[in-house]
């Protein structure tokens, strides 16, 4: 089945099944691989990308759902060229161990700036729900905070 996507400001036409979860069609078809599978039960949000704006976890959506959306990965974040302010507050705070996660925290720590620019340390903690296997969650919550500084 052919599907018609719009990722990143581009449009794309692909023929999958329309039960393939977004993620991999991202992933596989498209070649965005910044977005990762981590879990497959949308908990730890390594797959996170914005649907309209909104922080969605991709591994569980399937890609009929996000046809006419807007979506956005994390290759797309800073498409002019400029790094998005949650990119800069992560290099400036050394962010990641890992980075598994990171680009999913990231999204989502976008979605939450665009949303609320000036977020609580609580609404921070109550938004940025992916996993770190790392555990670098207090430079995580510190980084949103930084960025909201640099927007």
């Amino acid at each position: 089945m052919t599907i018609s996507l719009r990722v990143n400001g581009k449009s794309h036409e692909v023929d999958v099944d329309p039960t393939t979860p977004l993620l991999w069609v991202l992933r596989d078809t498209l070649g965005l691989t910044g977005s990762k599978f981590g879990c497959g039960i949308a908990m730890c949000g390594t797959c996170t990308v914005h649907l309209n704006g909104r922080a969605t976890r991709s591994c569980v959506l399937p890609v009929t759902a996000a046809q006419g959306a807007e979506i956005t990965t994390i290759e797309g974040l800073s498409a002019d060229g400029v790094s998005h302010p949650v990119q800069k507050a992560w290099a400036e705070l050394d962010v990641p161990q890992c980075g598994y996660c990171q680009s999913g925290q990231i999204m989502e720590a976008a979605a939450l700036l665009r949303d609320n620019p000036t977020p609580s340390e609580q609404e921070i903690r109550a938004t940025m729900t992916g996993y770190c296997r790392c555990g670098t969650y207090q430079r995580i919550f510190a980084a949103v905070k930084r960025a909201a500084e640099l927007a």
